[in-house]
């Protein structure tokens, strides 16, 4: 059972098992079709496409929610079943970004209580570059029964955010870039800022220049830092939508640090509410 992350010859070696199932989570922020024109092109044999939009988040609700709103479980639930995902299937999400959106899918897995998901570490770029078998067909559906068991402790709510200051015990983390974190650029959303109480780790750091997940030994060393002693369920990531602050549970988990919790709603849904306050460096 792969848990975190699986490297390329461990997929090459196993992905044509009949109990194994690829999902590809290309996916470009500013070009929400880029994704699934380049699966269209060449994917993984036998891998389902996850739209980040459609597949892995719900309606946006504006004035209520943030840009990737966590899915009804009862949907997702449905799309899972549709790529013949069941309790024995192991799922491996890739993307072309460092796993930044194929940590996504992952986490979703691992909140409604699947555990054998892995993100490909070098993702599609390196296994195409790497010599391994890339197609254009569309792999055919084997429906199965996917059994959601809903991990709710693996989420903070927006009631708990609002009070992480009064709790020193709680350490809130920006997944996001310095310089959004600082408030000096916001490329997405309408308010630039952070989340008052919140220390900044961007994802990316989290990635070598090869765009693979650093030793084990660096992460280690670069968590313990920034955690200190708080306990890996008070360690509480969000990011602009939620989707890349995985990355940094993630990371946390493949290092053998615990599993911390995720904010899903995110920045993007903090700033709907005028009453929030907003933290902007000022240097």
């Amino acid at each position: 059972m792969y848990k975190t992350l699986i490297s390329l010859r461990e997929l090459a070696d196993n992905y044509t098992r009949p109990n194994w199932v690829l999902v590809d989570c290309h996916f470009q922020l500013d070009d929400p079709d880029v994704g699934r024109e380049a699966y269209l092109r060449a994917h993984i044999p036998g891998a389902f496409y996850a739209h980040l939009d459609r597949d892995l988040s719900g309606p946006i609700i504006p004035g209520k929610t943030g840009r990737h709103p966590l899915p009804a479980i009862s949907v997702l639930a449905e799309t899972l079943s549709h790529w013949g995902i069941d309790k024995d299937t192991q799922v491996v999400a890739y993307d072309n970004r460092g796993g930044a959106i194929a940590v996504r899918l992952w986490w979703m897995l691992k909140w409604l209580g699947h555990h054998a998901v892995a993100v490909l570490d070098g993702g599609f770029n390196d296994w195409q570059q790497a010599g391994h078998p890339v197609d254009e067909e569309l792999p055919q559906p084997n429906q199965k029964i996917f059994s959601p068991q809903p991990q709710p402790e693996m989420i903070a709510t927006v009631d708990e955010i609002e009070t992480i200051k009064e709790h020193p015990d709680k350490l809130l983390i920006d997944s996001r870039a310095p310089e959004r974190y600082r408030g000096e650029v916001e490329p997405l959303d309408s308010i630039a800022g952070h989340i008052p109480g919140a220390v900044n780790h961007f994802f990316k750091h989290n990635l070598g220049p090869d765009e693979k997940m650093i030793t084990v030994t660096e992460l280690k060393e670069n968590f313990s830092s920034l955690i200190g002693d708080t306990q890996p369920n008070n360690v509480i990531f969000y990011c602009g939508s939620g989707v890349t602050s995985a990355h940094n549970v993630l990371a946390m988990a493949h290092a053998g640090l615990g599993f911390a919790r995720i904010y899903p709603g995110s920045w993007s849904e903090w700033i709907t509410d005028p009453n929030h306050e907003i933290c902007i460096v000022d240097e």
